[in-house]
């Protein structure tokens, strides 16, 4: 994976205006609609896309400047409690030291770890059921209750617009979810019973700026040059729909720079 900050160009100081207005600029410039056909504009627009997913992002932009990774460190050894591994889920070496250590301080008395017996232990630190033991008496394990899961995630303009669905991975869980059409920046939305153990997800949702267009509730905004002999006597301009299409749009004569024409039912 490239650099996020190298493909968008921008400093690592940069601000989130900074970072949103270059991809606005890069994402216009590379967009297939402008480029049908250039497979390297195509991969280029989905580099820039990714680059921003990851800047824009708070948690991923923090983790990437800390580890180079949006998804923070990796292989560490400490997975929950799962950091404690082996075979037969054997005591690790640096915790049998620290016992022995204990016992040896302990004051006398004949005071001792016999180590092959600590299978239970190990195994609540993730080292699963030691070998030879499958006969004997097991301790259950205690079944904690599911914690529930706040996940802000974002989501393509056009399926904040229209609605959809969607697969996210949640904690390795892959839940699809239903957009509903209209769907506003930083709206929740509660997804019960979706992860093991019967968890519940609240989903922030975060909506990705498109290249041409602009939210203002259920309208949409987008910007149309046209020349001055079409603002003076007017004219027709075509018009950039949602879907990838065009529209037909009639100018009166003597428009003004910054006038706004409605194009009904397709917002």
């Amino acid at each position: 994976m490239r650099d996020p900050y190298e493909v968008l160009g921008v400093a690592r100081s940069a601000t989130d205006e900074e970072i949103t207005k270059v991809y606005r600029k890069l994402a216009r410039q590379y967009h297939p609609d402008r480029n049908p056909g250039d497979k390297e504009a195509e991969a280029k627009f989905k580099e820039i896309q990714n680059a921003y997913d990851i800047l824009s992002d708070k948690t991923k932009r923090a983790n990437f400047d800390r580890f180079g990774s949006p998804n923070g460190p990796q292989g560490t050894g400490f997975g929950g409690y799962g950091g404690f591994s082996g075979a037969g889920g054997q005591v690790p070496e640096d915790l049998q030291e620290f016992l022995r250590q204990a016992a040896a301080g302990g004051g006398g008395g004949g005071f001792s770890f016999n180590f092959g017996d600590l299978g239970d232990f190990a195994q609540f630190f993730g080292g699963g059921m030691p070998r030879g033991r499958a006969g004997r008496g097991r301790r259950q394990r205690v079944q904690m209750p599911a914690e529930d899961v706040e996940h802000e995630v974002r989501i393509p303009f056009v399926t904040a617009a229209r609605g959809g669905k969607l697969d996210l991975n949640i904690n390795g869980t892959i839940v699809s979810v239903t957009v509903p059409a209209g769907a506003r920046e930083g709206q929740k939305m509660r997804l019960s019973n979706v992860l093991p153990g019967g968890g519940n997800v609240l989903l922030k949702l975060q909506i990705e700026p498109h290249p041409y267009f602009r939210r203002d509730g259920d309208d949409l905004l987008v910007d149309v040059p046209i020349s001055l002999a079409e603002a003076v006597l007017g004219g027709k301009v075509e018009v950039p729909t949602l879907d990838g299409g065009r529209a037909s749009a009639t100018v009166p004569p003597g428009t003004s720079s910054g006038a706004k024409l409605r194009l009904r039912g397709l917002g």
